[in-house]
């Protein structure tokens, strides 16, 4: 819990392009996390198009978005649906459901950074039955 919090406190990040259709990623960063057996730290740069969204899913990871730039809307299942600008911060925990996940303007896109923590090797991102 405490690499936990000073990755959260030390550093904000959001998710694979897999589950969001036209959107581009950069993998920023990754290590692994040598006093959390088989954990690792990725961390992605993610652009939404304009009025783009992706279908509800999973990060079985501890999930820390970052706004860069414009202004996204986020939620998980049974949360408020939350819009966030430049600088705004939402966690997801690894049982979380991603049910919004969209760029708030029609017009602008949006760049958000991603930051997990999760097992080593597993996928970032999996489609929500």
């Amino acid at each position: 819990m405490k690499l936990l919090k000073t990755i959260i406190a030390g550093s904000l990040l959001v998710f694979s392009a897999s589950a969001i259709s036209d959107v581009s990623s950069n993998w920023l960063f990754q290590t692994d996390v040598a006093d959390a057996a088989n954990r690792e730290i990725v961390v992605m740069e993610v652009t939404y198009p304009p009025g783009n969204k992706s279908a509800s899913h999973r990060h079985n990871a501890h999930t820390i978005v970052y706004v860069l730039e414009g202004s996204v809307m986020m939620a998980v299942d049974g949360g408020e649906t939350k819009t966030l600008g430049p600088g705004g911060v939402f966690h997801e925990n690894p049982d979380d459901v991603h049910s919004v996940s969209a760029n708030a303007s029609e017009t602008e896109p949006a760049k958000i950074l991603v930051f997990f923590l999760k097992e080593m090797g597993a996928a970032t991102t999996v489609a929500s039955p």
